[in-house]
């Protein structure tokens, strides 16, 4: 049995840093470097889990090919369990172009392949067999139909699981907060970062979007602000912490090290703040190398960030 267990995406992130739209010649341009990085949220979440010392799997789908390889081959090196990845040569492994600015922040690029037929909903025994289900991400494949979502919600929490769920904007089929309704009070907690807070909410305000999740009936709800820190929110405080200096790379993964580091901490047993104080930190440490899972190292690394500024 593990300790957690994240359901979703995984890929491959080919990572073009410094792009100039400049053409060199005819069909050429040219870019400070280009890199090749697993990713996904899932696959982000669970190799940081693992580092930080948590027993970790991961229920998701790949192709039967060398991007699926190079997935595992990640996973297994940093410890997280593989046995639940489904294998198909039906769907191949989603392969996302990622542009970095120079300030950290990115534009990306999908295609069909993330939109692969995978039905987590079916592994029931998998999502019963851990402490702490993350889902990385609603409203994205697999989790923008709703009767997937319903089922893979609702099997865990029967199974007396803590639930966390990732968020991101639609990309090929369209879901509203009111699509799920039923289902958002059994989730925990939720972690939207600030685009996706304000596109579900429809609210401006940082504070008035965590309330309109919370009106939905999820105990409580993370905004994550980049730069700004994060608001949390749940009924019967608000916290709002500012991010840890640093300057960032990459910010490819550093939401899903974000929820890791906090689900991480709710598994220990720390409170709210001393949760969001350790996250905030796996989120800093992971934008200041390039990749998702290249910067965060292990449990002491965090710890020693924290001591620094006197966390």
């Amino acid at each position: 049995m593990s300790e957690l267990l994240f359901v979703g995406v995984a890929l491959v992130d080919s990572i073009i840093r410094g792009f100039d739209p400049v053409p060199v010649s005819a069909s050429g341009f040219r870019a400070e470097s280009g890199t090749l990085s697993v990713g996904g949220e899932a696959v982000n979440g669970a190799m940081a889990a693992a580092k930080l010392g948590v027993s970790t799997s991961i229920l998701c789908s790949l192709g039967q090919d060398a991007a699926g390889d190079l997935i595992v081959h990640a996973l297994n090196s940093c410890g997280v369990r593989t046995d639940h990845i489904v294998r198909s040569a039906e769907h191949p492994t989603p392969v996302t172009t990622m542009f970095v600015a120079d300030d950290g922040t990115r534009k990306s690029i999908t295609n069909g392949s993330h939109r692969y037929n995978f039905h987590p909903e079916q592994y029931k025994e998998t999502l019963r067999s851990a402490k702490a289900l993350v889902l990385g991400s609603l409203f994205r494949a697999p989790f923008d139909d709703p009767e997937v979502i319903r089922e893979v919600v609702r099997t865990a929490k029967d199974a007396g699981c803590m639930i966390f769920a990732d968020t991101k904007l639609p990309n090929f089929r369209k879901l509203t907060l009111d699509d799920i309704s039923d289902i958002l009070p059994m989730i925990d907690c939720i972690f939207p970062n600030e685009d996706e807070a304000k596109y579900y909410s429809g609210r401006e305000n940082p504070e008035e979007m965590a309330d309109e999740f919370l009106r939905r009936g999820i105990p409580a709800v993370t905004v994550k602000l980049g730069a700004k820190g994060c608001l949390y929110k749940d009924a019967h405080r608000t916290l709002c912490m500012d991010a840890f200096p640093v300057k960032a790379l990459d910010a490819t993964g550093a939401g899903d090290n974000f929820l890791a580091g906090f689900a991480v901490s709710r598994l220990e047993g720390k409170d709210t703040r001393d949760a969001l104080s350790f996250a905030g930190a796996c989120g800093a440490i992971c934008t200041s190398a390039v990749g998702a899972s290249t910067g965060l190292k292990d449990k002491a690394q965090v710890e020693e960030f924290l001591a620094q500024f006197g966390e």
